[in-house]
């Protein structure tokens, strides 16, 4: 029977300056294959060079099949024939907004929806992380944060590096208290969600201090709930 699996982190993922690689090997370990192959999609970066290179550099390490779809060099002509051989597709940070308006011409959205519920692993941080819900915190777009509309594959609101930027965490309660986002989850850097078939069944860290918090609207104001995480 096959598992719909995505793995939402807050931030701090493909940073091989840290020697700390616990996330990736929990994303590739979730797929439960033993070489998994790995399919990067930088669109939200631009495909910036430095961005690919973090990711080889950190995924070469696990002695895997790497490889990497773009959007602003020759795409594949056949975009199912491309995903569909990878077992793990991991979708980088940056402008989110930017990302799906490509996929969505593309088509790919509807291509990476097909390529979860066929068992392939979902997972990425920051734009890698929003995009998957039905709505988000961004910064896409310069001047405050805002609410976005993402893919809903998984229901309720997201909002990355909820400990790593400063605004995030008053800026994501001021928006469920109004209404402008729905409830949901917020990940520190290091903390990840792992949904199954949509639903979160675990909530994983690679730093002790790393947490997850439900955020909801009661009586008109916001409400943070810890959630129990693993430090793995």
């Amino acid at each position: 029977m096959t598992v719909k699996q995505i793995v939402a982190v807050g931030g701090a993922l493909l940073a091989p300056e840290t020697g700390n690689f616990k996330l990736e090997r929990y994303i590739l370990d979730a797929c439960g294959k033993p070489k998994p192959r790995v399919c990067y999609v930088p669109t939200a970066s631009g495909e910036d060079t430095n961005y690919v290179s973090r990711f080889f550099e950190t995924y070469a390490r696990f002695g895997l099949e790497l490889d990497v779809l773009r959007f602003f060099r020759r795409t594949p002509e056949d975009l199912r024939e491309f995903l569909f051989g990878f077992d793990v597709v991991h979708v980088g940070g940056g402008n989110t907004r930017s990302m799906l308006a490509v996929w969505r011409h593309w088509g790919f959205d509807a291509v990476v929806r097909e390529a979860w519920e066929r068992g392939i692993v979902l997972c990425g941080s920051s734009a890698g992380s929003i995009c998957w819900f039905e709505a988000g915190l961004t910064d896409s777009v310069a001047g405050e944060l805002r609410a976005m509309t993402c893919l809903g594959f998984l229901a309720g609101s997201h909002c990355p590096h909820y400990d790593g930027e400063k605004e995030r965490r008053p800026s994501y309660q001021g928006l469920v208290a109004s209404g402008a986002l729905p409830p949901g989850i917020a990940c520190d850097d290091g903390a990840g969600l792992h949904f199954r078939d949509a639903e979160l069944g675990a909530i994983v860290a690679s730093r002790p201090e790393a947490r997850a918090y439900r955020v909801e609207r009661v009586d008109g104001a916001a409400r943070e709930t810890p959630l129990e995480t693993r430090v793995l």
